[in-house]
């Protein structure tokens, strides 16, 4: 009876492994124009890739950091852009989680001939999705809670950073796609969850 039991469990483990092969060869198929746009990207990217522009990139591309974003939302408090401030953090919290389990669940590789490389070793050890992108867009929707905050520039740091990312080879365009999708997201859960009474009053004695 257990060498029967042993026996079925490997012609399930079989049957199940080869499902998941079957399910990862449809999905690979599937997203074949998307990578195909990405390998595209790449070509231009590395085709006009020169050192000045990739010293401005360089420079923008940290504004999208983890560091930033706690300037971003200390700087938020500090100049009483109260409601700015705490949308901020619970969407950059969202999307902080959401970035680094895909990461992990995903385990993109980086683009071909990346300017900033990863050594692995950290949270951000893969390219999908863009967790720059994703903070940056949340500054851009943001900004709007902010009556002193000039939404149109913060806007147009969000796309510099963005497309920083595509072009230092950091992420692939697919990446820094769903990685503003994300933050978009986060902002619309953070504004829903600081309107629900508990969650606001919770938020507010932290802050």
């Amino acid at each position: 009876m257990p060498v029967l039991a042993f026996g079925l469990l490997l012609v399930a483990s079989h049957d199940a492994v080869g499902v998941l092969a079957g399910t990862d060869q449809v999905l690979t198929a599937a997203l074949e124009p998307v990578f195909a746009v990405d390998r595209g990207v790449v070509d231009v990217v590395l085709a006009v890739r020169g050192p000045l522009v990739t010293k401005v990139m360089t420079s923008a591309t940290g504004l999208g950091s983890a560091f930033a974003a706690l300037v971003f939302v200390g700087l938020s408090f500090l100049a009483g852009w109260t409601r700015a401030a705490r949308v901020a953090a619970v969407a950059l919290l969202i999307s902080g989680v959401v970035v680094v389990s895909l990461m992990a669940l995903v385990q993109r590789p980086f683009p071909p001939q990346p300017v900033c490389m990863v050594d692995g070793r950290g949270l951000a050890a893969h390219s999908f999705p863009s967790g720059h992108a994703a903070a940056v867009t949340v500054y851009a929707l943001v900004a709007r809670d902010a009556p002193d905050l000039p939404t149109g520039v913060v806007g147009g740091v969000a796309v510099l950073v963005a497309v920083s990312r595509i072009y230092l080879g950091t992420h692939y365009f697919s990446d820094t796609v769903v990685g503003v999708a994300i933050g978009v997201g986060a902002v619309l859960v953070a504004r829903r969850l600081l309107d629900h009474h508990r969650v606001g009053d919770i938020v507010e004695r932290l802050t």
